[in-house]
């Protein structure tokens, strides 16, 4: 069976594609647009909290608030400045970097395990050098840990985050960089305490 279309249905039926189109882009930059507001009020909010804090810094207080803030990681080389939040979950990484959980606290024995997305917050990482220096400002203090090594590892390779018993952190993001979709490997980034 053939349908024929005449002008007139022909003009309409193109009209509505043309504005479900136009529709369409406008709810998707209007979510891109709500997803990086929503990133920056949090940075900002969680930022000011912990400046409240930073300044008490006392044996006293948790290593956790309430909210799940941890501290800020800076790389200062890169102009990397991130909020660094307890979990891993879509919501967790969309605002800011989140805490491995499982691996060691800032200033604790251990591996510091962080994640974060590689087209967000942890993009400059494709240009960390050996020697950078990490610091984390957390309720308890300010940590600088020098990068001592970087690699790419498959997803299931968790190995990267277990603990030798000394101070390391371990920072985790998706590999390759620019791949579109979800990445196959995961880029790391090994860094030791600086005392």
């Amino acid at each position: 069976m053939r349908v024929v279309l005449n002008k007139t249905s022909l003009r309409l039926l193109l009209n509505f594609a043309q504005g479900l189109l136009f529709s369409a882009a406008l709810v998707l930059l209007g979510y891109g647009g709500f997803v990086v507001l929503d990133a920056w009020v949090f940075e900002r909010w969680e930022s000011a909290a912990l400046t409240q804090f930073v300044p008490q810094a006392a044996p006293g207080l948790p290593s956790v608030t309430a909210s799940g803030l941890i501290g800020r990681m800076e790389v200062a080389r890169l102009g990397v400045n991130a909020v660094v939040i307890e979990g891993t979950s879509n919501k967790t990484l969309r605002r800011a970097v989140g805490h491995i959980a499982g691996t060691a606290m800032p200033g604790e024995a251990g591996n510091v395990g962080i994640a974060g997305h590689r087209d967000t917050f942890f993009r400059p990482l494709r240009n960390i050098q050996r020697d950078d220096i990490i610091t984390l400002t957390t309720l308890h203090g300010e940590y600088r840990y020098r990068v001592v090594s970087t690699k790419i590892v498959g997803p299931a390779d968790i190995a990267v985050l277990d603990s030798d018993g000394s101070e390391i952190l371990t920072l985790v993001t998706c590999y390759p960089f620019y791949f579109v979709g979800s990445a196959p490997d995961r880029f790391i980034v090994r860094a030791r305490r600086v005392t």
